[in-house]
């Protein structure tokens, strides 16, 4: 038997959706929360020191959290191809201002302190807003419009084919349903960096962290039963009519599928995913909890449990579904059809068993060795950003 042959390539397909949903969830819990500092910046840290102490919370933890996002994407691009490709081809104007935004970041930490001018480190303090508030907004976008369904089609030759210019793409992503999954993931980032900052500030700082995170934890919890609802009562979902072979060959045309009365009919089918949104929502809660009663670890881990509900409930409920077609519901994309071949998945693991234990480890001992609270005393010793 061929070594590769040891695990069945079904289970390959199903472990990769698995790691792939790991690394999207990893990104938002760590990545998160620096963006989440990021929007939160020009509203909690009123003078340049107490902005100073908001930025070094983050500021030597960050490139280490943006792992996982470059994890994530090496993932889609290996593992599944066609979704790669379909995905960068309808958002690619949306995702270049991701990547722009999050470019803002690091130029932003490098020249704030070259000057001592109040007009020069206020620009960068928002150049820092947009480069947290930004890719909240749009990475909750994306997922309200996988939701709804992305309007691409798969020609015989497997091209992915949208209408429309490039503007009109990124402008025809605005759809109502997608801007508010948008406004409850930024509000919930926000909410995990005013945890973060409770965590790791003290005093003034951390106190309107608090305030404003309650604040926010509430939009988030609002808009996430709502778009439940939403999800319920007013968007068609999809479902497979002829499955293809979970062992066979990846060619989403082999597929048909079928619009169902609503995503939430999943539920019928895998009870046990509403341990998502159930997650999602006790999370969400505790947090808002913790954060009005002045709590810090617990409230952190809290917020990440909300995290974890709220991205799991969606990879949930949508499976086997990757990125539906809404006008060409047969050209969908599934776990069954999109993957790249048996063999690269078994090589793809074998190093992820190896590399992955090594970036946890290494990422513990980072926050192990930075562990505690960011005082002013810290910011003005000449070591800091």
């Amino acid at each position: 038997m061929i070594l590769h042959e040891l695990i069945g390539y079904d289970v390959l397909r199903v472990i990769w959706w698995l790691l792939l949903g790991i690394l999207l969830i990893a990104f938002a819990m760590t990545d998160g929360f620096d963006m989440g500092v990021g929007a939160l910046l020009p509203f909690v840290g009123k003078t340049d020191i107490e902005r100073r102490v908001v930025i070094n919370t983050i500021g030597p933890v960050w490139e280490g959290n943006q792992v996982w996002f470059i994890l994530g994407g090496g993932a889609i691009f290996a593992a599944w191809p066609p979704l790669y490709a379909a995905s960068f081809s309808g958002f690619y104007l949306a995702m270049f201002l991701v990547l722009a935004a999050l470019i803002l970041r690091p130029v932003a930490f490098k020249y704030r302190s070259k000057r001592d001018s109040v007009v020069w480190r206020t620009s960068w303090d928002w150049a820092l807003f947009v480069g947290g508030a930004l890719p909240a907004l749009l990475f909750g976008v994306a997922v309200g419009n996988v939701l709804l369904g992305v309007p691409f089609e798969l020609t015989p030759d497997l091209f992915t084919l949208y209408h429309g210019t490039m503007l009109g793409k990124l402008v025809g992503l605005l759809r109502p349903f997608a801007l508010l999954a948008g406004v409850v993931s930024l509000m919930m980032l926000i909410t995990h960096g005013a945890a973060w900052l409770s965590f790791k500030a003290e005093g003034a700082v951390a106190s309107r962290a608090r305030a404003i995170g309650s604040v926010t934890g509430l939009v988030t919890i609002v808009g996430f039963v709502l778009a439940g609802l939403w999800l319920m009562f007013g968007i068609e979902g999809y479902q497979l009519v002829n499955a293809p072979e979970p062992n066979g060959p990846s060619n989403p045309l082999l597929t048909e599928v079928a619009r169902t009365a609503s995503w939430l009919d999943s539920y019928s089918e895998r009870p046990w995913a509403v341990a998502g949104p159930v997650l999602g929502l006790i999370g969400m809660i505790m947090t808002v909890i913790g954060l009005r009663a002045g709590r810090e670890g617990s409230t952190l881990l809290w917020s990440k449990l909300g995290i974890l509900g709220a991205i799991s409930s969606v990879g949930m409920l949508m499976f086997p579904f990757f990125m539906p077609s809404s006008i060409s519901p047969d050209s969908s994309l599934t776990v069954w059809d999109s993957s790249s071949s048996h063999l690269t998945l078994f090589v793809m693991l074998f190093a992820t068993a190896i590399f992955l234990p090594l970036i946890l480890v290494y990422t513990a001992w980072v926050y192990k060795v930075l562990w505690g609270k960011v005082t002013e005393t810290d910011v003005t010793d000449g070591h800091s950003y």
